[in-house]
């Protein structure tokens, strides 16, 4: 099975309207176009009822002391953690691509509504509800693609791992809420037929490239 997309390669950098910030000429960031890349698949093997998809980034800083304080930097001796940007499940077997923008066009805040979003499959809730838990403008649930943000001062440059599952399952049971964490759990308990990863890169800081 491949995974690719017409908005970079296996390995390039992602594409600043394909994130949720891009550098500011004044200050640090500022938003993004934030649209949800373009992403297309063949070589789905026989037997595939359902594809999952998950985007996540693994490098995301364990604590956040450090992350976008002025004179301060996110050193790249730090612990990463994961945290989800994307969660979709029942794409139809029938389905071979997925169009930019279809999934976020733009930056929403409090999220997007499941309302807002294409019918015909179940999106799941991003890592940014978390990261916007405590801020009362921007709080919410995070449903379908939130693009990258990483802190403007990490040492380190960011993956963003798009990984596409073929589940022998029409419909995968995940146990609680829609989130990355969760999903992933549900998917390690079916049958996965086969894989495929497409990873970016991406980086807010402009001493890191």
């Amino acid at each position: 099975m491949k995974l690719f997309s017409h908005n970079f390669s296996n390995g390039d950098v992602i594409p600043g309207k394909n994130a949720f910030a891009v550098p500011a000429s004044e200050g640090h960031i500022t938003l993004s176009q934030n649209a949800s890349p373009h992403l297309a698949w063949d070589q789905i093997p026989a037997g595939t009822k359902s594809l999952a998809l998950l985007c996540h980034d693994p490098d995301v800083p364990s604590r956040g002391d450090d992350v976008n304080q002025e004179g301060r930097v996110v050193s790249s001796t730090l612990p990463r953690i994961d945290f989800y940007h994307w969660i979709l499940l029942d794409i139809p077997v029938t389905q071979q691509e997925l169009a930019e923008s279809a999934f976020s066009s733009g930056v929403t805040p409090k999220g997007k509504t499941l309302a807002s979003l294409p019918a015909g499959y179940r999106h799941g809730i991003n890592d940014y509800s978390l990261w916007f838990a405590s801020d009362a403008q921007m709080s919410g649930d995070y449903h379908g693609y939130d693009g990258p943000c990483p802190p403007w001062n990490d040492e380190i440059v960011h993956r963003y791992v798009f990984t596409l599952y073929a589940l022998d399952v029409a419909s995968l049971p995940v146990d609680g809420a829609l989130t990355g964490q969760n999903v992933r759990k549900a998917i390690e308990s079916v049958n996965v037929l086969a894989q495929a990863e497409l990873t970016g890169l991406y980086s807010l800081n402009p001493t890191v490239r």
